[in-house]
């Protein structure tokens, strides 16, 4: 498996400890390149240096688990009604797809994603958060980080 599917992955794994951690649910944007990722999500103030301590304890303990990461494929309607508004982001799905792609870990995080992924987490290795950076006029937190063999 490439390294961008494990780096791909571990953003969603990200994501999860930030909605735990911040309480943060929108995904702004997504980057991916070779083991270095970058996670922007919309929330409503800087975290402290202690709370992105938490989020990268949370997200590595997540892959030490070596939850099952499921890719499920379903018709919008059934995906909208079993996950409600969480499978979105900030950039939105086109109306016109009619069938979704699912990245699902259980209790942890669900999302609609065309893109490849480990099948569990553990595959992932493990997560170092390398900058983090708040824009208070748009309420956006950018985390870069890095992704280390398993």
């Amino acid at each position: 498996m490439s390294i961008e599917v494990r780096t791909h992955t571990a953003l969603h794994v990200l994501k999860g400890a930030v909605q735990r951690v911040l309480g943060a649910k929108w995904t702004a944007g997504v980057y991916v390149e070779g083991s270095h990722g970058r996670l922007t999500v919309q929330v409503e103030r800087k975290p402290t240096d202690g709370e992105m301590a938490l989020v990268e304890e949370e997200a590595n303990r997540k892959i030490m688990e070596d939850a099952p990461v499921e890719e499920l494929e379903m018709d919008r309607a059934e995906a909208e009604e079993r996950f409600g508004d969480a499978i979105y982001d900030l950039f939105p799905v086109p109306f016109s797809v009619k069938r979704l792609k699912i990245l699902y870990i259980k209790d942890w995080n669900v999302n609609a994603c065309k893109e490849k992924h480990t099948r569990s987490t553990g595959e992932v290795g493990c997560i170092r958060l390398v900058k983090v950076r708040y824009r208070p006029s748009k309420g956006l937190l950018e985390i870069s980080f890095d992704v280390y063999p398993p």
